[in-house]
């Protein structure tokens, strides 16, 4: 019996270095170029077989055969989430929800209107069916918006293999519950292992195959570093930390910070006045990270001054680019209807408004968060955005980092 265990275990370990390699021998002589790796290249893929091998020592389904990842959502970052791991010649499917994109996608090698332009690598499929799509799945990477997540999530929950991990890509906090995704995977799929990802990552930038650095968090460090093993290349690199609401919630406020500074912009009050902006917005993600019991250090990484500073100053962005077009003038209803994307930003402005209100015992908190709350107001109509930010110069005159002991437990400043 032990001895068919163990080759069990050693057919899995051949398969999976068989797989992770073989991206490389597809790509000819500048891919076996790049199978010269270094001694850490080394080490993390001596880690992940590891990982791997015990998946089922930790609670998770052993691999049955070599990767294949399912991607569920066939946006622009999904399509880059499997540009990257088909780039690697691991078996990908994107799930997608419309039968005339698949076609195209299926006789062009890429989307009619996200990315378009940008073929996906030949390891890349698609398809709208769940079940086919999810079956052999031994890695699913999700990414729907936040909003329509747990919709999307209950439709096919009985359709996910027991034993895959998630490694989720939305950012944001669901308007109806004032959840993140961590709450929502757990409530809609049941227990199992999950990780998030985060960083400055532009899916067009990604599918071209530029220099990418992510975050991915996970409260299982072995299997961050699963992920991460799995999805690094020579132009894709992940960093792991387990603080998962760190990372959520830079993922979830920068956007905010990114729709204030695409108004700065609109109405072209100068790099001066961004760069304060963005500066006092980051203070106000690491309150919200310290509310919620994030640890302060994990906003000073990708995952949260990294990706504001690509958000708020990327010309890629579209949460900046909404606010620039509000700035100019243009109303929040025509920009919404003309906008091939979901800029997450808008809803996140509301519900992280009353997630502060929730989760800080603080008063004031309109001084506390003024770019957030003020956010929230100019969305919704209640100040006019020239007038919102002008507010911002007429704070109170303090100490900048008047609120750098904060204790969010206690809601007084520590000793």
């Amino acid at each position: 019996m032990a001895g068919g265990c163990m080759r069990q275990r050693l057919w899995r370990l051949a398969l999976l270095a068989l797989a992770l390699l073989e991206g490389g021998l597809r790509r000819g002589a500048h891919g076996l170029a790049s199978m010269r790796m270094s001694a850490r290249e080394r080490a993390n893929l001596k880690q992940l077989r590891h990982n791997v091998v015990h998946r089922g020592d930790r609670g998770d389904q052993p691999l049955s055969g070599p990767p294949r990842v399912c991607v569920l959502g066939g946006g622009a970052f999904g399509l880059a989430m499997a540009s990257v791991t088909g780039r690697k010649g691991i078996p990908t499917t994107v799930l997608m929800r419309n039968a005339d994109d698949v076609a195209h996608f299926t006789e062009h090698g890429e989307h009619p209107r996200y990315l378009s332009g940008i073929p996906m690598p030949s390891a890349v499929s698609a398809t709208t069916d769940a079940a086919a799509a999810l079956e052999e799945a031994t890695y699913i990477i999700h990414a729907v918006p936040v909003q329509h997540s747990r919709d999307f999530l209950q439709e096919i929950a009985h359709l996910v293999p027991s034993g895959a991990p998630v490694l989720s890509t939305s950012k944001g906090i669901e308007t109806s519950s004032l959840k993140l995704m961590t709450d929502i995977l757990g409530e809609t799929l049941g227990s199992r292992s999950t990780a998030y990802l985060s960083g400055p990552s532009f899916a067009a930038e990604i599918a071209q195959g530029l220099a990418t650095a992510v975050t991915i968090a996970s409260e299982d460090p072995i299997l961050a570093e699963e992920f991460a093993a799995i999805m690094s290349s020579n132009s894709f690199r992940a960093f792991t930390t387990s603080d998962v609401v760190g990372v959520e919630a830079g993922g979830a406020v920068k956007n905010v910070i990114a729709l204030a500074a695409g108004m700065s912009e609109g109405l072209g009050l100068g790099t001066n006045a961004m760069a304060g902006l963005v500066t006092r917005g980051c203070w106000e993600m690491r309150r919200v990270a310290l509310v919620l019991g994030a640890k302060p250090s994990t906003l000073m990484g990708l995952s949260g001054v990294g990706d504001t500073f690509g958000t708020c100053f990327g010309p890629l962005s579209r949460n900046r680019s909404l606010g620039v077009r509000l700035g100019k003038g243009e109303t929040l209803e025509d920009i919404l209807a003309s906008m091939n994307g979901v800029a997450e930003g808008v809803p996140t402005a509301f519900a992280l408004r009353e997630l502060v209100k929730k989760a800080d015992p603080s008063y004031r908190l309109d001084l506390k968060y003024p770019i957030i709350f003020g956010v929230s107001d100019i969305l919704e109509g209640k100040l006019d955005i020239r007038e919102g930010l002008q507010n911002l110069m007429m704070m109170p005159i303090r100490a900048e980092m008047f609120d750098a002991e904060f204790s969010p437990l206690v809601g007084t400043r520590s000793r």
